[in-house]
């Protein structure tokens, strides 16, 4: 009887021995998860917000220029010209209802009105001073579009019948397509190697190139202008989405199309008048936009596949 008394003593406390031990190990447990718990990065919700105050009090101090009606004239390279070798100057001529409206860069805030050059589908470069040729240097040779519009000091384009202009031209005997193609100064129209020697820019231009085709100026184009580049201090939020249409009206304006946008993998949204959208709410670092031009039938539009345009651009808080 004593003997299966001890061992009967011997089991109760080899159970309560593990009780302990899991008791322990479960409370390990609970102080290893809180204490390695992760706070999750911040989330990115945008929103529209109206025009910026910044913005609001340029216009007041700029009379009636925000009401002109410019009309764009592209003297130099003619639509279909041939250009033997890689350099091609742009002449532009300016005309229309201009109320005061002047292209020029401020010495001291680097900041003016200007037109937007596109050259196919690649970021836009300003042109400042139209009484000095802008220059495209080191391009390369085949089919080009070359697309121009004026804008404002804060990268708003003006929307009226006979702003936007477009030339396609052809260059035999071109420059390197190892290097990109430049302005006369220096600043990147297009990244023209699409291998991993492309070099990042503060401008986005470190994007494929666009393997678009043909383009046919008859039919509806969606031409990408902003967001673009790098956006610091005050200028980082909000950020304005703007962009030129040509042969096609929105929804909100009485026809049949819409432009979609997409930030970064958010879910896409949608633009139904044409006007800038300002967009509030961006955290700090790389971010990419995509538009989109969309038919009656919801589907982008075909055209040179530049209705389908993604930029990278760079926040910096």
């Amino acid at each position: 009887m004593k003997k299966n008394s001890n061992r009967f003593l011997l089991l109760l406390t080899t159970v309560a021995t593990i009780s302990l031990g899991a008791c322990a190990g479960n409370q390990d447990n609970a102080n290893t998860t809180a204490t390695s718990t992760v706070t999750p990065p911040p989330t990115q919700i945008l929103s529209i917000v109206s025009t910026p105050q910044t913005v609001l009090d340029q216009r007041k101090t700029r009379g009636e220029q925000d009401e002109a009606k410019p009309e764009l004239h592209v003297i130099s390279p003619a639509e279909g010209a041939v250009i033997n070798g890689s350099v091609v100057e742009v002449k532009l001529h300016l005309a229309g209802d201009l109320k005061g409206y002047k292209p020029h860069k401020d010495p001291a805030t680097q900041k003016g009105n200007h037109i937007h050059v596109i050259l196919d589908n690649e970021p836009y470069e300003a042109y400042y001073e139209l009484d000095q040729p802008f220059e495209l240097r080191n391009v390369v040779a085949g089919k080009h579009t070359l697309r121009v519009f004026p804008s404002r000091p804060w990268h708003e384009s003006y929307k009226n019948d006979g702003a936007f202009k477009m030339v396609t031209i052809t260059v035999k005997g071109g420059g390197d397509a190892s290097k990109p193609t430049t302005t006369k100064t220096g600043q990147t129209m297009a990244n023209n190697n699409s291998a991993g020697s492309r070099q990042p820019t503060r401008e986005g231009k470190d994007m494929p190139p666009s393997a678009a085709g043909d383009v046919d100026p008859t039919k509806p184009l969606l031409t990408y202008s902003r967001p673009k580049g790098e956006y610091k201090g005050a200028e980082s939020d909000p950020i304005m989405i703007d962009f030129w249409l040509s042969n096609a009206r929105l929804k909100g304006d009485g026809g049949e199309y819409r432009v979609r946008y997409i930030v970064d993998d958010d879910e896409p949204r949608y633009i139904d008048k044409w006007e800038p959208v300002w967009l509030s709410g961006w955290l700090a670092g790389k971010h990419t936009v995509r538009l989109e031009l969309l038919g009656p039938d919801e589907f982008p539009v075909k055209n040179g596949d530049f209705n389908i345009t993604t930029r990278e651009i760079t926040v910096v808080k």
